[in-house]
């Protein structure tokens, strides 16, 4: 994408656009875009409601955006909701928020705190990640997954009616990865190398190569080294 030779989108107040190729985008208010979007930056302080794709090097959201489509991303810091029709990918994601794909999510990076529902793979190199309500996805698949509890007074508030009973925990089919340090989670299949079940978790089956540390508090059905 040649960005200079690009026009930019500047929006504020409560405006409709069409959708296109940008260097920048800068979203004050509430805004909706028809159509597939691509820029170099995309930025929005408000409410942003995008029929179709969006594509961006960076992204910073501080509030909250619906999209009908896929997201590709570079580096994106998401502030608020996000919800997706589609899938994300990209290289880093930092988020103090809620995450919504009814597709999969692949990053290289997944760090920071809050909700995500990710309806199909879960796919990253590094996941960090503080939970503040129940979050799940399908499948995870990493290299390295820390999964801690973190819900507080003020995040109860702000999910109590979107989070049912405001339960904080992460709920997968399987786990995989090469190491694995978790809490409060509930999975069929954990499976890794270096494997921690923390507190709070119940998990039907642990598979692993090296060690593994199971928290007194924690449930696991059968254990297996391979």
């Amino acid at each position: 994408m040649e960005k200079h030779k690009l026009p930019d989108l500047l929006m504020d107040g409560v405006n409709t656009a069409a959708g296109g190729r940008y260097n920048q985008v800068n979203i004050n208010g509430v805004s909706r875009i028809n159509g597939a979007l691509s820029a170099h930056t995309c930025k929005c302080d408000g409410v942003m409601k995008l029929n179709g794709d969006l594509a961006a090097e960076e992204i910073e959201m501080n509030g909250n955006l619906n999209l009908k489509g896929n997201l590709k991303v570079g580096v994106m810091k998401l502030n608020g909701v996000l919800s997706g029709e589609g899938g994300l990918r990209g290289e880093r994601c930092e988020m103090d928020g809620m995450l919504k794909l009814k597709g999969n999510c692949e990053v290289e990076e997944l760090i920071g705190e809050g909700v995500f529902h990710v309806g199909g793979l879960l796919s990253a190199g590094v996941i960090e990640f503080g939970l503040h309500g129940l979050s799940e996805a399908g499948e995870i698949g990493v290299e390295s997954l820390v999964i801690r509890k973190k819900g507080n007074a003020a995040w109860g508030r702000l999910l109590g009616g979107m989070v049912p009973k405001f339960k904080i925990g992460l709920q997968a089919k399987v786990i995989e990865g090469d190491t694995l340090d978790l809490e409060y989670t509930n999975a069929e299949v954990v499976r890794g190398g270096t494997v921690i079940i923390g507190e709070g978790c119940t998990i039907g089956r642990v598979e692993y190569t090296g060690e593994l540390t199971v928290h007194p508090g924690a449930h696991v059905g059968k254990e297996e080294k391979r």
